[in-house]
């Protein structure tokens, strides 16, 4: 069970680690929509959406927070050193919390990767989505959080 929509941005403590850069909750909040995106070093169709996610970031630095969660599903994910080596391959190049202790999949109630969570400015859950593909539907919804109207 996800957490619910208009559930509050968790606290982004307990990381092993933070790559490329530590965010609080208090930098997300008041400025501009976040997209909180889960995903894990074992996870084929993690790396192949990596490219939308990352293009995706691109197009809205200026207007969306991007985080990554890395969710490790066995032993073989907790090596930081594979993690680094898979973000750099893979171009993750926005923050990173490495969550080798469950603590913030916990606080999110994430059982999926990948796994994306939208929050709007105030940090209400807007919009989840958990799998391969479906980039189309969440650009929808980051647009429909940002306010962006759609072309038909």
């Amino acid at each position: 069970m996800a957490l619910k929509l208009r559930s509050q941005l968790p606290e982004l403590t307990g990381a092993t680690e933070w790559l490329n850069g530590q965010v609080t909750k208090e930098d997300l909040l008041g400025d501009k929509p976040t997209l909180i995106h889960f995903w894990s070093i074992s996870c084929g169709l993690c790396k192949e959406a990596m490219p939308n996610v990352n293009e995706f970031r691109d197009q809205y630095k200026e207007q969306l927070n991007v985080i990554a969660v890395h969710m490790p599903r066995s032993e073989k994910d907790l090596d930081l050193e594979e993690i680094k080596q898979v973000a750099a391959e893979h171009d993750i190049n926005q923050p990173i919390f490495v969550d080798n202790e469950h603590k913030l999949t916990d606080a999110f109630e994430n059982e999926y990767v990948p796994a994306y969570y939208v929050f709007d400015a105030e940090g209400q859950l807007r919009h989840f989505q958990a799998g391969g593909g479906g980039m189309k539907m969440l650009t929808k919804r980051v647009n429909r959080v940002l306010g962006i109207k759609e072309e038909k």
